[in-house]
């Protein structure tokens, strides 16, 4: 069955877990149907023993009520399946998290509450590029994912591209991953983290080789002086913005949030949540709070109409 592809590039049918579209998503998808197969067997055997336990001949029953087929059924059976479904998982996706070949792209990703801090990093392991809920990649090339966590545990799924893999405060896990097709492919984070943990999501963005050295040496340039005299920049200095969102080519620094300096450029607002277009970011910026209850951005009531067409202008031109 061919799969139907929704807005956010995941699948609609069959389910994205079930529709992998990478070699280290395949392995994966293998590993759901073993055990979706084996529950169903297991499930079959049990309802065979209680029917035969409530309605089957006296011989049979005496044999289930006996003490030897607890053992068996109780203890002995469990372990050798679940110590079989184990290590054959483990082998089956060991190649998944294991360190990167030389040359093999790297991209760190920090998961914060409620967001996705994306850095690029060269063959020294240095950041080059700085981004935030979304992943650029080139299709058909292997990238290896450093991930981090900067406060609770997250875990990073990309259910199409790759496994799940948790991002634990102090310790850093590495995830491959790589596309076949270029696309937009949706993530989530899998693990709850407290707030609106299910409105955390992320999209990995694979392009053609063209296309990804084009989106590559465009990121790589410096910035261009923003136009900080803008209306809308001056909003951006009054509300405090650049306390938190760094804009590069201006005084505005911040670390706390995204980096907004080419915020104008991405898909989505919110992690995954919104459309990138300026109604929605007048919105966001207005009351982010009624969009995502429990996000550390605050809501901006004092802001006029005008002053929020002006900042989200200025900030939708920032490619």
């Amino acid at each position: 069955m061919t799969s139907r592809a929704s807005s956010d590039g995941t699948a609609a049918w069959p389910p994205p877990v079930l529709d992998p579209a990478g070699p280290f998503a395949g392995p994966v998808n293998v590993l759901s149907w073993v055990l979706f197969i084996g529950g169903a067997a297991v499930l079959l055997v049990v309802l065979t023993c209680l029917i035969l336990a409530l309605f089957g001949p006296r011989r049979w029953r005496a044999r289930l009520g006996g003490q030897r087929l607890v053992w068996i059924g109780g203890f002995a059976f469990p372990v050798v399946v679940l110590s079989a479904l184990l290590v054959y998982g483990l082998g089956l996706t060991s190649h998944l998290t294991q360190e990167p070949e030389p040359g093999e792209m790297r991209i760190r990703v920090t998961g914060e509450m409620w967001w996705w801090r994306v850095a690029y990093l060269d063959a020294q392991g240095r950041e080059t590029i700085q981004d935030a809920n979304e992943v650029h990649i080139p299709v058909g090339r292997t990238v290896t994912l450093e991930l981090e966590s900067a406060d609770v545990i997250h875990s990073f799924w990309v259910p199409r591209l790759s496994g799940k893999v948790d991002m634990i405060p102090g310790r850093r896990n590495l995830l491959r991953l790589q596309a076949d097709a270029p696309g937009a492919y949706g993530g989530q984070c899998a693990e709850y983290c407290g707030g609106p943990h299910a409105l955390m999501g992320l999209v990995v963005v694979a392009h053609d080789p063209a296309g990804f050295a084009a989106w590559r040496a465009q990121r790589s340039r410096p910035a261009p002086a923003a136009a900080a005299t803008a209306p809308g920049a001056e909003v951006f200095a009054r509300a405090g913005c650049g306390a938190c969102h760094t804009v590069a080519g201006t005084a505005f620094n911040g670390q706390a949030g995204p980096d907004l300096s080419h915020v104008g450029a991405r898909r989505t607002l919110g992690a995954g949540i919104l459309p990138n277009n300026q109604g929605a970011l007048a919105g966001w910026i207005a009351d982010s709070q009624t969009l995502k209850p429990g996000n550390r951005m605050p809501a901006y009531p004092v802001l006029t109409g005008q002053e929020l067409r002006d900042v989200s202008a200025w900030l939708g031109e920032l490619q």
